[in-house]
């Protein structure tokens, strides 16, 4: 039986003697059981049924062996105890239905209450802390990932109307970071209060941003959330999004445990642009999954070989599961990355006692 700390022993650069891994949206689409379920239920109606979504949770842990449990949510959970009308469309993604667009928008928004919007995620957490045999990782979404949601109204691709309060109004753009950022510190403290063993703050699009902007505009409040949550001893984990490799030299003074990569970046060249204080998280193309087993293994194989040159790595993917990901072929990858990590750390180790 493999030790249940793995997971966080990787996270911190402990020794290990297995690679861990989880998956990025692990509780989702792939899954026939779960596909079933959202036949009866919308995403956010799982969310506020404490007990389904623990069940969500723990699905992947059972069918795939990973080592950590990812909270069934979404990142748009809080917001809605900010003020802001929200939907997740199918096909879509979230529509918000009072985007904010100007100074007024902003002060509106409420600072969050969790205990009692967000009750039913800290009662999720609490039976999944008494439930798991494996850590649970929670999460939050990044400001500038959830501002562009906000202020575009829906998913977006180039996204102008951001950009353009960021570039205009510079004092109203801090001002929506500076609430953004206290949601998230408040949402992941109360998440680590009630027993999550390790937090992650998606920025999925940040990598929309140049450095200098990402610099600018969005990095002061991401150290301040880390700050924050420095004092607490779980594990925390920054996801920069796709195309996020050119903001990876920025990083080194947050005060992150993980960052996790997407595929456009090879581990040791991650490693290379952030120093050597982080371990790393990734960083499998999640559309690799659709090749041949034997293809998947031997792309697999070449991340591990990368990732166990040195201290904290976790395989996952470079983004999240997409629906058309075959369930048997990820508990194949799992077993994978188990058995040959356990091999080559097996023959360091031998070796290095010689």
């Amino acid at each position: 039986m493999r030790n249940s700390e793995l997971f966080i022993d990787a996270c911190l650069k402990q020794p290990i003697d297995t690679v861990p891994v989880w998956y990025m949206r692990q509780a989702g689409r792939y899954d026939p059981d779960y596909r079933k379920i959202k036949e009866k239920y919308t995403l956010l109606e799982i969310c506020q049924q404490p007990e389904l979504a623990a069940e969500v949770t723990m699905m992947p842990v059972h069918k795939l062996g990973v080592d950590a449990a990812i909270l069934y949510s979404d990142i748009m959970n809080p917001v809605a105890s900010l003020g802001i009308d929200f939907d997740i469309v199918k096909n879509i993604g979230p529509v918000i239905h009072n985007p904010i667009r100007s100074a007024a928008d902003v002060d509106r928004l409420r600072p969050i209450n969790v205990e009692q919007d967000l009750g039913h995620v800290i009662r999720t957490i609490e039976i999944l802390d008494r439930q798991l045999t494996v850590p649970l990782i929670t999460f939050a979404g990044a400001p500038f990932t959830i501002a562009s949601y906000l202020i575009e109204g829906k998913p977006s691709r180039n996204y102008l109307k951001t950009k353009q309060l960021m570039y205009s109004e510079p004092q109203v753009w801090h001002s929506l970071m500076d609430k953004l950022g206290d949601m998230a510190i408040t949402y992941l403290k109360a998440h680590i209060a009630a027993g999550a063993k390790a937090v992650q703050l998606f920025d999925s699009w940040v990598g929309a941003l140049s450095p200098f902007d990402f610099q600018t505009f969005v990095l002061p409040t991401i150290k301040r959330i880390f700050a924050a949550l420095a004092p607490l001893p779980q594990p925390k984990i920054y996801f920069p999004g796709v195309s996020s490799g050119e903001l990876l030299p920025l990083l080194s003074s947050i005060e992150a445990n993980v960052i996790g990569l997407d595929w456009r970046v090879s581990i040791q060249e991650g490693r290379k642009r952030l120093g050597e204080r982080f371990a790393v998280q990734g960083n499998l193309d999640p559309t690799i999954l659709t090749a041949p087993i034997s293809v998947i293994e031997s792309y697999a194989k070449a991340i591990i070989d990368e990732g166990i040159k040195q201290p904290g790595f976790i395989f996952n993917l470079g983004h999240g599961l997409f629906p058309e990901a075959s369930l048997d072929k990820l508990k194949l990858l799992t077993d994978f990355v188990h058995q040959y990590s356990t091999s080559v750390l097996s023959q360091q180790l031998k070796g290095s006692a010689l």
